[in-house]
């Protein structure tokens, strides 16, 4: 079953008076619990089109289908939760609170869901512990290495349970060793059952995948068929 299907997608920005087209009549379908890698040249749309997929942007033009919900169609106000029910984020620059500790980090979507404190308490530790953090729970996240903080962005990204995960360029700032940990994590992930995309520009990463999608000038150029 397909859980994203993209069709005809345009997505249009202006600069000034000038009209720019980051995305250019794409179509794409991915299926519930594949892992996706895509990959393209800076400025080929790779971003504008995670946007889209993770409900941050609305297509200019054309339909999105997340789990058959058309949502290019839905009000923004209701974006945010479906945002916070089915997507979770994790991004190069990590984008924790640099204020609040790592558990509190992750208990924060557990808060716009409106859970108790005890159960968004106890969710926390239960996924820092699952991606090897439990001793690490009141620490800020510059007491922690990059590969650390990465960890808990991950852990902030699957606490509310969601059934797809973004990634995009999650090893770019980390070390080998670190972003291969990184990697067995998504892999984990992606054999519970999740469904996984990751933009890369690193082809060893992206060979994690079930199957690559190539962009080019807003354009799938290869790897738009599933298997």
């Amino acid at each position: 079953m397909d859980v994203i299907r993209l069709s005809r997608l345009v997505k249009d920005y202006s600069l000034g008076k000038i009209k720019v087209r980051a995305l250019c009549g794409l179509d794409l379908s991915i299926t519930k619990g594949e892992f996706v890698a895509i990959m393209g040249p800076s400025g080929s749309g790779k971003s504008t089109l995670m946007h889209i997929i993770g409900c941050l942007d609305r297509p200019t033009e054309g339909e999105y289908y997340l789990d058959e919900q058309l949502v290019s169609a839905v009000p923004k106000s209701e974006l945010a939760q479906i945002r916070n029910k089915k997507i979770g984020f994790v991004f190069q620059s990590f984008n924790l609170l640099p204020h609040l500790n790592i558990q509190k980090n992750v208990e924060l979507p557990l808060m716009y869901s409106g859970d108790s404190l005890r159960k968004r308490t106890q969710r926390a530790i239960e996924i820092l512990a699952s991606v090897g953090l439990s001793d690490r729970l009141k620490h800020k996240p510059s007491e922690l290495s990059g590969g650390q903080r990465q960890r808990v962005a991950i852990a902030r990204a699957i606490v509310n349970n969601p059934s797809i995960l973004l990634a995009d360029e999650p090893t770019g700032n980390l070390d080998s060793q670190s972003g291969g940990d990184i990697l067995e994590i998504f892999n984990r992930l992606h054999k519970d059952g999740n469904t996984v995309i990751m933009v890369t520009h690193d082809p060893a990463v992206a060979a994690r995948a079930d199957r690559i999608i190539r962009i080019m000038d807003g354009a799938i150029v290869d790897g738009n068929i599933a298997g």
